[in-house]
């Protein structure tokens, strides 16, 4: 469904060039949940971005469904986003001036889908994330993480093929995280398609079908979850995952 060859961004300034991502080559099949771990740093965020079509590489290749995306122009990379990617960030980006409900419509708004769809479509996200009852209330009234579960609901009322979370719950205190990893769970459950950003690593070995530790911007060892968290091979992986369970 996705792939990747030797992707490379560069982010130059006057003084001085980053490489934020070296080469990376990967590949997702349709119904598969990958995450993406490593230290800050390390490009997993960059490299969500251009899955994500939020931003391009400098070389390299990526193709969707067999469509070379890296030569799209913004007409075509806005209809890819349009129809196939629903995107979930660490800020909520909810309008506080709008209800739930109308927060989720909005986007169905924009692309005309018609006022019986849009009704319908709403209320069938929203009793996903477990959030029907609370449809008329307005951001400032929820809690954290029942403000992430419309943002995942907003996403998902859109029908994406795929769904991409850039660590959704680093926003969150434990108790918040565990309501909307409750809610990916069960996307992934249903094989949604799905690459999540995040450094919740029990989370990633139990329910991901594939890991990807990035580090320095290239892909040092991607594989099964249990493999890669309880028995990885690279020395940088076992130093990472080291310091995660000592923090």
């Amino acid at each position: 469904m996705i792939k990747t060859e030797k992707l490379t961004k560069l982010f130059a300034t006057e003084e001085v060039q980053t490489k934020a991502l070296n080469e990376v080559t990967l590949q997702v099949e349709q119904g598969e949940f990958v995450a993406i771990m490593g230290p800050s740093g390390c490009g997993k965020s960059t490299l969500l971005n251009i899955l994500g079509t939020l931003d391009s590489p400098t070389s390299g290749f990526y193709f969707f469904e067999g469509k070379q995306v890296d030569k799209m122009n913004e007409n075509q990379l806005t209809a890819l986003r349009k129809d196939n990617l629903g995107f979930i960030f660490q800020s909520f980006n909810l309008i506080d001036e709008l209800t739930v409900c109308e927060n989720v419509e909005l986007p169905l708004i924009y692309i005309g889908v018609k006022a019986n769809e849009r009704k319908e479509r709403v209320k069938k996200v929203l009793e996903k994330v477990n959030l029907l009852h609370r449809a008329n209330h307005y951001p400032q009234q929820l809690s954290g993480g029942q403000q992430q579960r419309v943002a995942i609901a907003r996403a998902l009322a859109l029908k994406p093929d795929i769904l991409c979370f850039d660590e959704p719950t680093s926003a969150l205190d434990p108790e918040l995280t565990g309501e909307v990893l409750k809610v990916i769970r069960s996307l992934a459950d249903q094989k949604t398609t799905m690459i999540i950003v995040t450094h919740e690593m029990a989370f990633a070995r139990d329910v991901a079908d594939q890991v990807i530790f990035m580090d320095e911007g290239v892909i040092v060892e991607q594989g099964d979850p249990h493999q890669v968290i309880d028995h990885p091979k690279e020395e940088r992986t076992k130093q990472f995952l080291t310091r995660y369970a000592q923090g």
